[in-house]
């Protein structure tokens, strides 16, 4: 494993672990890291955040974490040992949300095909004994 996706897996856990029981905001919701991208000199980190919930939620997470930034950025500083610490930025990650609507899509599909098949079964003509 290469020193960014190392640094970039301790951010997201700390990150985590500061969002759940250290970062007091009302604004947060039901909020999930889901990935973190350090650069290679390992100056800036952006993090990706999943919400359960619609754009509003989103919205409310995204300035209750941009309001939290510098808090986070010093205890991940105290925390991870670095010469320099990132310049952290949160990004919404809607991956999960697109996974849910294809599913949603495949079933649909699935159901269709169910439907298709059952329909012709119905239509065929019994077949004559001799």
């Amino acid at each position: 494993m290469a020193r960014n996706e190392k640094v970039a897996e301790a951010i997201r856990k700390e990150v985590s672990i500061i969002l759940q029981g250290e970062l007091k905001d009302p604004r947060l919701g039901f909020v999930t890291i889901t990935n973190v991208e350090v650069t290679a000199d390992l100056r800036y980190a952006k993090i990706f955040f999943s919400v359960l919930g619609n754009d509003e939620d989103y919205a409310k997470t995204k300035k209750a974490l941009d309001s939290g930034l510098g808090f986070i950025r010093k205890l991940i500083a105290e925390r991870i040992q670095l010469r320099f610490v990132p310049e952290l930025s949160f990004r919404e990650d809607r991956s999960s949300e697109y996974s849910v609507h294809i599913q949603k899509v495949l079933d649909e599909i699935k159901e269709l095909d169910k439907e298709r098949d059952e329909s012709k079964k119905s239509n065929r003509k019994p077949k004559k004994r001799k």
